[in-house]
């Protein structure tokens, strides 16, 4: 069996989209960036505490763990606090190339027949995401909408934001918060048949 340690609904989607079965069991961790720490650090980190606080409960099952960020400037943008902060990122954003992170970890059930310990890989993908200018109607419309709120760097590529992104440069799933194919490589090379 599959456990998501994400209670993400994107990430549920995109998984579902690709035909994978599993169950949801949210990690509850803070997400907040350590000192001199890198966004690919940081995500990597937080994916790697969410899929072993859930393996704990779960040895015999492959556990996934999953954390999106957004930087500009080498500035870490993660979910806007309020609406005043939805917009602060927004401006950040407007008129910009900025790179979404997203950290994957994995671990592998424990084998019990051959007394094998579990196995953890982590991985991260970055792309790219270029914005038009935003004027500060389009900011305000966009946070008065509320789409922002529950976003790193408040906004959802996959919504209305969309109409205002001019170039992705890698894994569009990935900006979503999930880079599919590489999970599928992941879950694949670790021996995670579909029907589990």
């Amino acid at each position: 069996m599959l456990i998501l340690a994400s209670a993400s609904p994107r990430r549920q989607e995109l998984l579902r989209d690709a035909g994978f079965s599993f169950l949801v069991e949210p990690a509850t961790i803070p997400e907040i960036p350590q000192a001199e720490e890198s966004p690919r650090v940081f995500v990597e980190r937080l994916a790697r505490e969410k899929a072993r606080a859930v393996a704990r409960r779960h040895r015999n099952d492959f556990v996934l763990g999953a954390d999106t960020t957004v930087v500009v400037d080498g500035q870490i943008l993660n979910k806007p606090d309020d609406a005043a902060d939805a917009a602060r990122m927004l401006r950040l954003l407007s008129g910009r190339t900025h790179q979404v992170t997203t950290g994957v970890c994995l671990i592998s059930p424990v084998q019990a027949s051959g007394g094998q310990a579990s196995a953890e890989i982590v991985v991260s993908e970055t792309t790219s995401v270029t914005f038009q200018s935003l004027t500060a109607g389009d900011i305000d419309f966009y946070v008065e909408t509320g789409e922002p709120m529950d976003k790193a760097g408040a906004y959802g590529i996959q919504g209305i934001a969309s109409r205002w992104i001019t170039r992705i440069d890698g894994d569009y799933f990935n900006v979503v918060g999930l880079p599919v194919a590489l999970v599928s490589r992941m879950l694949s090379e670790y021996g995670f048949r579909a029907e589990e």
